[in-house]
């Protein structure tokens, strides 16, 4: 530095340090200072220009803010030149000025150059703010500082300035490089054609400042927005665009083609040795050996190279993913700078005399590091998880584009579950992996780089620390191992609950009417006991961990302490050792507690991958397969020697087919089930392996498929299927279709949503919707796969004519129909018969007629007789068209008959529901005709009307906004108020035993300074040991009784729901979903178990462990009290912030999730018809709109995350930075060891700040969980189930008279009377049937004597005893009924037949005599503890009608009711029943409903009901002759 400086100039002189008034030298100001922003200006700009012609994001026009910029930098440049001209003006004057004069401003000036070309060409490439200069203009005027100062200085020491020239420019570039940083804290306008000018909702960040970025400042908006009100859809900004699918998929995609290819050509490499080595063998051998030889080449070659999928993902997401390892690797390396400082801090208070401004400039350093390592940090977490997220749309991207084309082979090696569980487990865990990723290289770093610090402060005996560390990792993999076991054995026990609880809530109402309710109460308690031992011994397991978590720091102290106080007699424990160490102690604490969490989770992650990539890595579908070309020919389809089979390696489906179908002709392929019908029209669609031979196809496809696929949207949605609305075109299609009445049925007519797989149709109504979409698509050829088997006989008919046939909507298009209908086949063109995969013969109906072969064989089979029956129904269906046609609307013939059990039930259960909707609950029937005569008024039903139905199913309540005091105050009494302080209290004592173990040290450390230090180690040692220990003995202690109180309040609270649920009434189950209570009892009741204490904890923890460093700081400095208030206040405003916003944006998250994989598991059950139509692309992209719909809503909660840790964080800062000032004022009064110990606290509070926000929001989230539960099990309830006073005789009823007084009764309030004033006497014995229309009240008359239905007038009298006063069970368990439904329960027969046990094994079985099971029951091998499936699966419907009989024979009671089951039943069965009853039930009271006349013929007398009131009531006989209702009906059924 001499030869720059000159002598006179020295460049660092040593007593500015320790004066009051500190200066640095001169040299150093002229050259350091101003080349630091220089050197790091030059170093930046190459990569950084490099950079920007790389990414140009358009082009900015030039502003004001710019050209002010632009015009500073010059003067800048100017300024500096100044002084070098000057410099060189001097030198003429024969003045030797150092070289330091020439050199700085030609550095500054070239600098300030450079600067200024940068401002331009950031606007040229779009950049509206600037990092790069942004920290430029912050260095300059940084370095820039001191010599502010020291000229003043100078000036006042020497009175006046010597060097008046370089004075004033020096200030003048101190002003303009100022004024430069605050205008490069504004943004310019965003680049033109940009999105921010279109987008109306873009998000903020695009148009952000470097500062704002680095904040996150640009996310407050949207937490007030969340704070004011909850957050809707509508409130959320777009994606960025880098961040959507439409980018972020092909990119992976790209990769991993790249990838394919690669290993091809390694492959085709390897091939061509192969083969001639193959070939060299087939020569020297016979035929076959060689054959094989070459086979076992073959198969060893296949393992030689897959693509690797980790590959792709790397070259498409690395390098960004990289920008925020460096920002880690950054951060890494300034969290070990504090601990260095704290040693400085504790030095500087120890040191006398020392100047204060040390103290002050250590504290604010603190504080700057902390800041600069809060930002990175942060930015690092954003990089990490957009990158994930990106990784997670592209998966999901990626994994449905492939879905679309893969093979049928590929298709059934994954069910489509497992492809959803790719979707969301696989590609949910890439995402959380990438979030730690970096912690596999940065935390052995941290490790590595804490033991160094650690080695240089204590020696060898920090090994001890580390040993302690090291033997904790095991203990905490063992307790990790456990708790998994016992969570696997937790899961089994709570889906057992689950699936008892489905069943109980769908069988509610035979529980109900047999008074079975306590029986399976104890049942679920009885699980729920077994759920609850297993959780508590996972609660012990998670203290014991907890104890070790919380003591770990403690004991790793402890014992190096103690080792190194021990080990040597001159090791001192001073305060700069010890609390330097425990701060690295703490910083080593995060890496080892994540090291094994990274390393599992990086093991599924590697499991998550093998599956994603073997999935994309199946064959896909041979687009070449069926020639599509438009070449003009008379033939639309042609197959030639076509052998095709469903996988390459299955044995032929189809061997040589030869099909030749003109153009405009319809084809009819016929045969057999089994013989490849549905094989050949898929072979046509490509959909099947092509061994051999050509197919070609001339134009569009149009395909209706066997089972028909129905969207989830509404129904003219699922016609248009993508093409433009044409009003006409569209009302023909729908005419044709016999759509038209089905449209005046359905609530909201074409508008109507369908459920997923087209639910609420029924089987003929999606047969048609799918035949109507084909058929709106105006397509070349048609491929009809068996659309007329699901529909009635005449509307087969219709559409055959309407549609098909040589009449129809589609006469002059190509047509090849897959039919079983031998009436049609007269009318087509051409006849194709199928067998066993082959064409047995082809030809014109009457050509095969002649023939005599398989297809007159055919005919045959179906005798002729069925023909001309078929002809003979089918003209008088037309004449009855009219009439039927609202029947088939609702179709209550065979298209309910349908071949999907599953969706059967799911739409039995759906008309139920929409049976219930019309007031008069039991027909769906009158409730459409009414609506259909409104419709006819005005043609377009206006929707508004539609929305106002008594609604009746209520929307499901969502609280929104903070959760009540109330909530905490119920979950507080659930677990009891006692326990709940105790378990406070207990965490109190431990934080207090905390404290007191570190003042403990502090004083210890003190000793030190006094030199008192030997004779006491002992005594030291042992309380500091005693403290901690006990600290870790309350840890455990307060988390056991924490597990203690989570278990009575989750029993409590289960307890309740479940009493609440077995005493609520009927009505109450009728209007809300089952799906609604169970997951109270699944979703609710799991995270009472599970979530919310955990929650508690560290909520109790966090809170604590924040409370005690206030304590702790306000202890060793009073002063900081001031401040608490004001920081407070802060942190509650971003806490509440947050969780407002937070909270709704998970909800909205969680709700545009599920969408997604619906979608999906839709799309791969549709494929083949979503290709035949070649709407693939129509879907990709839907898809895609879905998932960024999901990431909308995701980014900006990662983002929620940020700014909340920023701000936080900020504040946990300026705690460090007020305990270090305050310590450093009050140095003399202060020992070293409080010192040390209030900023260390300090620097360990911004984790336990961050993490309690967090915590707080968790808790709000989850105790709603109680709410919800709370809800359930405050309903009202029915009367009770016994009642003292009242109870009725034990062998009442004696005689079975039952009277009805003046009785009338509604389903609900506000609902109509559905009896009417209704009087009657029926003496005991007396055998009464009941008949009426369908809603004449017939059902609510037996609901009625069970009190089902609670009266709404008059009374009903059995034996004298009013029922209306007597228990619900008194009164149902002397009663019995037959259900029309019959429901099972799973569990053995014998439970089904008698829950109490209060039977014998002979009453039993004699039981099973008289209803017909025995010979059934005895055949198996369980004999009575036949295991019956959920719902009695395993027996047949029949069956399961003689198991309810049987279980009333034996309850044995006087009076009995029948409700006579209509559909399921066989006609054999019915009179098993009947003969049944008129034999055991000789002397009691029946009551029958009869949907069967002949059944009630020869009972005592007859009950016609007709709209609530009785009708007619005599003996059959006298009513048939009195030619009323009664006789109306009889005629019709033909008894009369």
């Amino acid at each position: 530095m001499e030869l720059l400086c000159g002598r006179e100039l020295p460049f660092w002189p040593n007593l500015t340090l320790h004066s009051a008034r500190p200066d640095l030298p001169e040299c150093f100001q002229l050259s350091v200072l101003p080349w630091a922003p220089c050197i790091y200006l030059w170093v930046t700009s190459p990569f950084y220009i490099l950079y920007l012609r790389r990414n140009s994001r358009g082009y900015i026009m030039m502003s004001i803010l710019n050209r002010i910029k632009t015009a500073l930098g010059l003067i800048l440049w100017i300024v500096c030149w100044t002084d070098l001209f000057s410099s060189f003006h001097e030198m003429n004057q024969n003045r030797i000025l150092p070289p330091i004069f020439f050199v700085t401003p030609l550095i500054v000036g070239m600098t300030m150059l450079l600067a200024t070309f940068l401002i331009q060409f950031e606007r040229l490439r779009g950049v509206q703010s600037s990092g790069v200069l942004f920290i430029f203009w912050t260095i300059s005027v940084l370095c820039a500082i001191v010599p502010f100062r020291s000229k003043i200085l100078h000036a006042n020491q020497e009175n006046g300035v010597k060097d008046k020239l370089r004075f004033t420019t020096f200030y003048m570039y101190f002003g303009l490089t100022l004024s430069e940083l605050i205008l490069s804290c504004f943004n310019e306008k965003p680049p033109l054609f940009s999105s921010a000018g279109t987008d109306p909702n873009v998000c903020p960040e695009t148009t952000a400042g470097f500062l704002s970025k680095m904040t996150f400042w640009w996310f407050t908006r949207m937490a007030i927005k969340g704070y004011k009100s909850p957050l809707e859809n509508k409130d959320l900004w777009s994606l960025n665009e880098q961040d959507s699918s439409g980018l972020v998929v092909p990119s992976l995609l790209n990769q991993w083609e790249v990838e394919k290819s690669r290993a091809l050509s390694e492959q085709s490499v390897k091939d061509q040795a192969t083969f001639t080595k193959a070939d060299a063998g087939a020569e020297t051998n016979h035929v076959g050996g060689g054959h094989e030889e070459a086979e076992l080449l073959l198969s060893s070659r296949k393992e030689s190279r897959q693509p690797s999928f980790l590959r792709a993902l790397i070259r498409a997401f690395g390098p960004y993913f990289l920008i925020g390892s460096a920002y880690k690797l950054l951060q890494d390396l300034i969290t070990f700078v504090n601990p260095q400082l704290l040693r400085m801090l504790i030095d500087f208070t120890k040191t006398e005399h020392a100047p204060l401004w040390w103290g002050y400039a250590l504290a604010f350093l603190m504080f700057g590091t902390s800041l600069l390592q809060t930002l990175i940090l942060h930015q690092h977490f954003q990089y990490c998880f957009v990158t994930g997220m990106r990784l997670r749309s592209a998966i999901i991207g990626a994994i449905y584009r492939k879905s679309l084309v893969i093979t049928n082979a590929a298709k059934r090696s994954s069910t489509v579950g497992e492809v959803v569980n790719l979707m969301s487990v696989d590609a949910q865990r890439f995402m959380d992996l990438t979030t730690f990723l970096n912690m596999l290289w940065s935390a052995p770093l941290q490790i590595v780089l804490a033991l160094f610090f650690l080695w240089q402060n204590l020696g060898p005996s920090v090994l001890a620390g580390v040993a302690v560390m090291v033997l904790l990792i095991p203990f905490n993999a063992f307790i990790a191992m456990k708790t998994r076991t016992y969570q696997v054995e937790q899961m089994k026990h709570k889906d057992d609950r689950i699936k008892l609880m489905n069943e109980i809530l769908n069988g509610i109402k035979v529980l109900k009417l047999y008074a079975w309710e306590i029986s399976f109460k104890e049942k679920i308690l009885e699980i729920r006991q077994k759920e609850l031992n297993v959780l508590k011994k996972t609660a012990y397991l998670s203290a014991l961990s907890t104890m070790a978590w919380t003591s770990a720091p403690f004991m790793v102290a402890l014992t190096t302490f103690a080792v190194y106080v021990t080990v040597d007699e001159n090791n001192v424990l001073d305060a700069e050792r010890a609390f330097v160490s425990l701060s690295l102690f703490n910083i080593l604490r995060f890496p080892l507690n994540m090291l094994p969490q990274v390393i599992s989770s990086i093991v599924q992650a590697s499991v998550s991958l093998k599956r994603i990539q073997d999935f994309l890595s199946h064959a896909e579908l041979d687009p070449e397969s069926v020639d599509r070309r438009n070449t003009a020919s008379e033939y639309a389809v042609t197959v030639v020697n076509g052998k095709f089979a469903w996988a390459k390696q299955d044995q032929v489906t189809l061997d040589n087919i030869n099909v030749l179908v003109p153009q405009g002709s319809l084809l009819a392929v016929v045969g057999h089930v089994g013989c490849g019908k549905t094989s050949l029209v898929s072979a046509l669609l490509g959909e099947m392996e092509k061994l051999e031979g050509q197919i070609s196809i001339r134009g569009s496809v149009a395909y209706v498929p066997q089972q028909a696929w129905i969207q989830n949207a509404s129904l003219r949605d699922n016609i248009l299927f993508g093409r433009p609305y044409e009003e006409q075109r569209y009302r023909c299609v729908l005419e044709a279709c016999a759509l038209t009445p089905d449209l005046e049925v359905l609530p909201g007519g074409d508008q109507t949503e369908i459920g997923e797989k087209g639910i609420n149709l029924s089987g003929g109504q999606r047969q048609r919707v799918s035949l109507a979409r084909a058929l709106y698509s105006e397509s070349d050829v048609f491929l009809l796969d068996d659309p007329l088997s699901a529909v009635d006989a005449h509307v087969a008919k219709h559409i055959f004519d309407k549609v098909i046939g040589p009449e129809g909507a589609l006469k002059g298009k190509t047509r090849v129909l897959v039919t079983h209908g031998i009436s049609f086949l007269p009318q087509v063109d051409n006849i194709l018969v199928l067998v066993d995969g082959g064409v047995s013969e082809a030809g014109s109906y009457q050509e095969l007629l002649q023939q005599n072969g398989a297809f007159a064989e055919f005919l045959r089979n179906y005798s002729l007789e069925d023909i001309i029956e078929d002809q003979e129904e089918l003209t008088l269906s037309l004449a009855d068209e009219e009439e039927d046609f609202p029947d088939d609307a609702l179709s209550n013939h065979t298209d309910m008959v349908d071949n999907e059990p599953v969706v059967n039930e799911a739409r039995r259960k759906f008309l139920r529901q929409i049976s219930i909707m019309s007031n008069d609950p039991e027909n769906p029937k009158k409730m459409t005709r009414r609506r259909r005569c409104s419709e006819r008024k005005h043609s377009e039903p206006p929707e508004k009307e539609e929305k106002k139905e008594n609604k009746l199913i209520q929307a499901e309540t969502t609280e929104t906004g903070r959760v009540k005091l109330k909530v905490y105050w119920e979950y507080m009494k659930a677990v009891g108020p006692l326990l709940s302080l105790f378990i406070c209290f207990l965490y109190g004592c431990q934080s207090a035993a905390a404290i007191g173990a570190n003042f403990w040290l502090s004083e210890w450390t003190n000793d030190a300074q006094l030199n008192r230090t030997q004779a006491r180690v002992e005594m030291r040692v042992g309380v500091y040991a005693a403290l901690g220990i006990s600290q870790g003995v309350l840890v455990m202690f307060s988390s056991f009784t924490l597990a203690l109180g989570k278990i009575q309040g989750s029993r409590k609270l289960h307890r309740a729901l479940l009493d609440n649920n077995f005493r609520t009434p009927q009505s109450f189950f009728d209007t809300t979903p089952i799906g609604r209570i169970i997951n109270r009892f699944s979703k609710d009741i799991y995270v009472i178990d599970e979530v919310l204490p955990s929650t508690v904890l560290m909520f109790l923890g966090t809170f604590f462990a924040s409370v005690s460093t206030m304590i702790v700081i306000i202890c060793s400095t009073p002063i900081f009290a001031l401040v608490i208030g004001p920081l407070a206040l802060i942190y509650f405003f971003v806490q509440r912030f947050y969780v407002a916003t937070s909270r709704q944006l998970k909800r909205l998250e969680s709700v545009s999730r599920s969408p997604i994989y619906s979608h999906f598991s839709e799309t791969i059950t549709g494929t083949s018809v979503i290709r035949a139509y070649g709407r693939h692309g129509a879907f990709v992209l839907m898809s895609d709109m879905k998932v960024d719909e999901n990431q909308k809503s995701y980014y900006p909660g990662i983002v929620s995350n940020r700014w909340l840790g920023v701000r936080i964080e900020f504040i946990g800062n300026c705690i460090v930075l007020f305990a270090a000032l305050f310590a450093a004022v009050g140095k003399d009064k202060l020992s070293p060891g409080l010192v040390g110990l209030s900023v260390s606290y300090a620097l360990q509070v911004t984790m336990s700040l961050n993490w309690m926000v967090r915590m707080t929001s968790d808790l709000e989230s989850n105790i709603v969980a109680v709410e919800r539960v709370k809800e359930y099990s405050e309903t009202p309830t029915e009367a009770p189930w016994v009642v003292p006073d009242k109870r009725p005789p034990p062998d009442w009823p004696r005689e079975g008279n039952v009277e009805f007084v003046d009785y009338s009764v509604r389903y609900r309030e506000g609902l109509d009377l559905v009896l009417k004033n209704v009087s009657l006497k029926v003496k005991g014995g007396e055998k009464i049937g009941i008949v009426g229309r369908t809603g004449a009240g017939k059902s609510s008359m037996t609901l009625c004597l069970f009190r089902l239905l609670e009266a709404a007038g008059g009374e009903i009298v059995i034996d004298e005893v009013k029922i209306s006063e007597i228990g619900l069970h008194d009164l149902r368990s002397k009663l019995t009924i037959i259900p029309q439904e019959p429901v099972l329960f799973s569990g053995t027969l014998r439970m089904n037949l008698d829950p109490f046990d209060k039977y014998s094994d002979e009453e039993l079985w004699k039981a099973l005599e008289q209803s017909h099971l025995k010979k059934f029951v005895s055949s198996q091998s369980l004999k009575l503890d036949l295991e019956c499936s959920e719902g009695g699966e395993n027996l047949s419907v029949g069956q399961r009608q003689l198991v309810c009989l049987a279980r009333a024979l034996l309850r044995k009671t006087r009076i009995l009711v029948l409700d006579e089951a209509t559909a399921a039943v066989d006609l054999e069965t019915d009179d098993l029943i009947q003969s049944t009853i008129r034999t055991q039930f000789e002397d009691s009271t029946v009551f029958t409903i009869a949907h069967r006349l002949n059944t009630i013929m020869d009972y005592t007398r007859v009950l016609v009901l007709d709209k609530g009131q009785i009708a007619e009531f005599d003996t059959p006989a006298t009513l048939i002759a009195q030619k009323g209702i009664f006789f109306g009906m009889a005629k019709d059924a033909g008894l009369v």
